[in-house]
């Protein structure tokens, strides 16, 4: 306590000639300080960064994939989706041709299936074909490896494209599996003891990323 004291007050001497009652104001209002700051999210992307973001990532696939040709822009549920279709309009105006667009559940091929209660089932919309098709995978953010993981597992049930890319809004680090994305909005190094989540208009009728510690997260989708 001394020592949190001593930040306040420039010396611990100085701390200990205060009244009892100053010596008690000046400890709450530094442990309040604490958890105002721990309590706080720091706000990664904006809308314009997210946008920006967005608007590169579309070039990036075009460019590699020389046109949009035979690509097909596939989002994880949940907040995957909106991010491919937004890619898909971004596409169009580019290059005056709108790939199909789907959405895939992923919750049956979780590897951690057993220790959910009960897992929420979305639904999966894929175009007719996939078949010999550029898949580009969409999610929000990149963390363990594990949700693609499972996304690559169930897209294969529905065809065997001829190649999967991944485009991510966010990259966090920690992989536990060798995956790598093709396209990423922003690498971002992170904490274990953090906690990433994407909002997006479609869901949360705002878009940002932000950030905060793990243990004052409290409901939503954190990564």
């Amino acid at each position: 306590m001394a020592s949190l004291a001593s930040e306040v007050c420039g010396s611990a001497r100085l701390f200990d000639l205060l009244p009892a009652q100053a010596r008690g104001l000046v400890l709450s209002g530094k442990v309040q300080s604490d958890i105002d700051y721990a309590n706080s999210e720091r706000t990664i992307l904006g809308p314009e960064e997210i946008r920006r973001s967005l608007t590169r990532i579309a070039h990036e696939i075009l460019e590699r994939n020389g046109g949009a040709d035979d690509l097909v822009l596939i989002g994880i549920h949940t907040r995957g989706v909106p991010l491919a279709a937004r890619l898909a309009d971004l596409i169009e105006q580019f290059e005056g041709k709108k790939p199909p667009v789907g959405g895939l559940d992923i919750s049956l091929y979780r590897d951690d299936l057993l220790a959910r209660a009960s897992p929420v089932m979305r639904s999966t919309d894929l175009p007719a074909s996939i078949e010999a098709s550029l898949v580009v995978l969409v999610d929000d953010v990149l963390f363990t490896g594990r949700t693609i993981r499972a996304a690559m597992d169930a897209l294969t049930d529905f065809g065997r494209p001829r190649q999967i890319h991944l485009a991510v809004l966010v990259d966090r680090g920690h992989r536990e599996l060798p995956i790598k994305a093709d396209y990423v909005g922003k690498n971002i190094p992170t904490s274990l003891t953090e906690r990433v989540c994407v909002r997006l208009a479609e869901i949360d009728r705002s878009d940002e990323v932000v950030r905060k510690p793990v243990n004052t997260v409290r409901g939503g989708t954190w990564n």
